[in-house]
């Protein structure tokens, strides 16, 4: 048991890029296991695609919905989980610069959801594509959202490639966008489709955070509270201290030395971050005067 504590503890202490690329490759060295020991035994191990990856047709996604989920973490081959990956990692180190943990999460998700969505709304609604059985997996249009996402956000940051030296972020997004359109193939278009959500995502996620909106706030306030539901530490049950008699409320009240502050007062932490993000690429001045406010307000609760 040593081995997997081990295990255990270094991903409690990972980020949350290293957590989604950990998953991703344990996904794919299960499934790889799998197969060889069915391979082994005579057996045909594609029927494990069905099972993880999510089918085109609504009656056999219905019977197995947990696909909607394992399939933006699944890969069956070795060259597309390895590129896939170095590219998460660095691109997804870029954008943790900016934004938070979270963020970097719940774009990951959305780009794989809007993704799946396109998929089945082509192969559903286009006629000659209805009598097709096809099944989406891979992290492709997770990882495509985070690459657009940095790259619309700050178009002019430059990372050093092998060969080619320091390159902006937009004409790397404008070269993977090219290669999408022109990779992309009419008789089987399921992934390729994907991938056009996962860049539409990204973009539309860039476009609301200048502006000071996070798309995916919604979502992280979903996962926090499935997560808060499975938390057993946090099942407590309320404390009833029986009063002395002739002690005042007041009494059972500390007091403090400042004005309790007010939730208007309060400023997330995510917040912080996306102003903090806006400040290091456009400059205090671009703030919104809400944003300065909340800044300000930030400040002050932490010098007091």
């Amino acid at each position: 048991m040593t081995f997997i504590d081990n295990i255990r503890r270094a991903y409690r202490q990972s980020s949350m890029l290293m957590r989604i690329i950990a998953i991703n490759i344990g996904v794919f060295l299960l499934l790889f296991i799998v197969a060889r020991v069915a391979m082994m035994f005579g057996k045909d191990a594609s029927g494990m695609l069905r099972w993880v990856a999510v089918p085109n047709g609504l009656g056999e996604l219905l019977r197995r919905p947990w696909t909607v989920v394992t399939f933006m973490f699944t890969h069956f081959d070795l060259l597309p989980v390895l590129f896939n990956m170095l590219w998460l990692y660095w691109m997804g180190r870029i954008f943790m610069e900016f934004f938070s943990p979270k963020q970097l999460m719940g774009v990951y998700l959305l780009g794989g959801w809007v993704g799946m969505l396109l998929f089945l709304l082509v192969y559903n609604l286009i006629p000659g594509l209805a009598g097709a059985s096809v099944n989406l997996s891979g992290a492709s249009a997770s990882i495509l959202a985070i690459v657009v996402a940095i790259a619309v956000y700050t178009p002019d940051y430059k990372i050093g490639i092998l060969f080619l030296g320091e390159i902006s972020l937009k004409w790397i997004a404008v070269a993977v966008v090219a290669f999408i359109i022109l990779g992309f193939d009419v008789s089987s278009p399921g992934g390729s489709i994907a991938h056009v959500g996962g860049i539409l995502v990204g973009a539309w996620y860039a476009w609301r955070i200048r502006r000071g909106r996070d798309i995916t706030r919604p979502l992280n306030a979903v996962l926090d509270a499935i997560v808060g539901l499975f938390n057993v530490s946090s099942w407590k049950l309320p404390k009833f201290t029986r009063r002395k008699k002739g002690a005042s409320v007041a009494a059972d009240t500390p007091q403090s030395p400042r004005r309790a502050e007010t939730p208007a007062d309060e400023v997330s932490e995510e917040e912080l971050d996306i102003i903090l993000g806006k400040i290091k690429v456009a400059g205090y001045d671009a703030l919104t005067d809400e944003e300065k406010d909340k800044l300000f307000k930030a400040s002050r609760r932490r010098t007091v």
